[in-house]
């Protein structure tokens, strides 16, 4: 049977849709195009020859259209997570896979529809995008499950007829139920997040008490002993490779800080890559990030040679690490410190993922951090995975505060109020007082504040009370305004890539 060739034009003339034209794709017996009926519900149409078989999962409308002299069977189909399922079996390319050292970006999308504009920003920049990123944390909040991340994911995909590799992010994952959770739903890329088990009182511990608190790490988990791991590092160098850079030293208190504070950390990413590889088998259908950022200080580039060392010791297999680096990273602002010191840093911590890999580096709360791009694309020679997330939830309440101001206005009233409590999981240091009040704005100066830093982290971290409380109204208002949605999010990610394309190039 050979391919019916339908255009995005004669698919919605048959089907009654107005159609994303991207979606239309074809195997050897069916039509598939997404696209909103009269009322502007998304239904995925297909057609076929009639008399041809239906695949038994898909369901919905059935009608007879005539085209070309040809008989054909359309359907028109909810766009749920059946169906979902039904097009990442007809078209492989639908399907999340992982992308090896690539440069990459990650895109959270918190109210699953966002992705048709990431996909706009990144297409045609040779960056790897991951379309689908969510932690266990923001699901709670948003009221999602991975497998709902996946499927909008999906459908975005679907509809903008991205056709190369895109990753999915089970992000920030510390039990083995969230990896059995993603894993169900079909996640790529495992986000192990140790940060509980990391011991930061060891930062500022005096020697005696390191030494009591490294003799007391879980040993057997290790697979090692005090005497065999201090011989590995005491008073050794680590040879960076670079004749820029000195050499890294262990001297006995960078040693025993390095292993009190991230022993136990490294302990439990052992305990769960191992149950994830027991979970997803074959070590190429999936490939894990190890993040130790949200953590009370930094990691030393010494610390990072440890953290390392001691995981390819251990056989653990990451493809990119987040370290939480020198200087504030906090929520949908820029990069708070001295960038020289920065600077200075992360060219220690690149030269150790070449040195100790190749694996990326990866950006947590890597959003709006434009003043460090710069550096990063520098010194990481594309090896790097920028992680953003609600960075696009604040572009999309920009857009609404353009066409909808009385909804962002109770978003903002609900923002305020809710900003001290919910601040409480993140490391943010925005004062709601500088915030204006709702009444205090006109309509046409709501859109700046999300140029302002205060409104900026108020918004951003509030965003489960606000979804909560006005979730329904704000997809609402993004579905009917899908266009200037796209287009706020596009020009937002296309200044995220931008400083990460030339080197790319280069």
């Amino acid at each position: 049977m050979t391919n019916l060739h339908l255009s995005p034009a004669e698919c919605a003339a048959l089907s009654g849709l107005d159609v994303y034209p991207r979606s239309v794709a074809e195997t050897d017996s069916a039509a598939y195009f997404l696209g909103r009926d009269d009322k502007g519900v998304r239904r995925l149409g297909i057609i076929q020859p009639a008399g041809a078989s239906f695949d038994s999962a898909a369901c919905g409308l059935e009608r007879t259209v005539s085209f070309d002299g040809q008989v054909l069977t359309l359907r028109l189909c909810p766009t749920d997570q059946a169906h979902a399922a039904v097009l990442r079996a007809a078209f492989p390319h639908l399907n999340p896979q992982p992308l090896g050292l690539s440069l990459s970006v990650g895109c959270g999308d918190r109210l699953g529809l966002a992705t048709p504009g990431h996909i706009r920003a990144v297409r045609g920049t040779g960056i790897a995008p991951v379309f689908a990123q969510q932690s266990i944390r923001e699901n709670a909040r948003t009221g999602r499950t991975p497998q709902q991340v996946l499927d909008d994911a999906t459908w975005a995909v679907f509809q903008e007829g991205w056709r190369e590799p895109w990753g999915a992010d089970a992000d920030h994952l510390k039990t083995p139920a969230d990896i059995d959770a993603c894993a169900a739903a079909g996640f790529t890329m495992y986000t192990i997040d140790p940060g509980d088990h990391v011991d930061n009182a060891a930062q500022t511990a005096v020697l005696a008490d390191l030494r009591a608190r490294f003799h007391a790490l879980p040993w057997d988990v290790l697979e090692d002993s005090p005497a065999t791991m201090e011989t590995r590092y005491r008073d050794r160098a680590f040879d960076l490779r670079d004749v820029t850079l000195d050499a890294l030293t262990f001297d006995e208190s960078t040693f025993l800080r390095a292993a009190a504070k991230y022993g136990r950390a490294i302990a439990h990413v052992v305990q769960m890559t191992r149950h994830l590889a027991g979970v997803m088998g074959d070590h190429s259908n999936y490939e894990v990030e190890v993040s130790v950022d949200e953590t009370e200080t930094p990691t030393s580039p010494a610390e990072h040679v440890f953290i390392a060392s001691e995981l390819r010791r251990l056989e653990v297999h990451w493809i990119s690490l987040a370290p939480r680096f020198v200087g504030r990273f906090e929520k949908g602002v820029d990069y708070i410190g001295d960038l020289d010191v920065f600077e200075a840093e992360f060219a220690r911590h690149a030269a150790v993922a070449w040195r100790l890999g190749p694996y990326k580096l990866s950006l947590h709360s890597g959003s709006d951090k434009f003043s460090i791009y710069p550096i990063v694309a520098r010194h990481a020679r594309g090896l790097v995975h920028l992680k953003t997330a609600g960075t696009g939830y604040l572009e999309a309440l920009r857009a609404v505060a353009g066409f909808d101001p009385a909804l962002f206005r109770d978003i903002l009233a609900l923002a305020r109020a809710r900003y001290e409590t919910d601040r409480a999981t993140y490391h943010v240091s925005a004062a709601v007082g500088w915030v204006p009040s709702p009444g205090a704005l006109r309509d046409d100066d709501l859109p700046a504040l999300l140029d302002d830093f205060h409104a900026r982290e108020v918004l951003h971290v509030t965003f489960g009370s606000v979804l909560a409380a006005c979730g329904e109204r704000l997809r609402a208002a993004l579905d009917a305004h899908e266009k200037a949605h796209y287009a706020a999010l596009e020009a937002h990610f296309q200044r995220h890539l931008a400083p990460f394309i030339e080197p790319l190039s280069a």
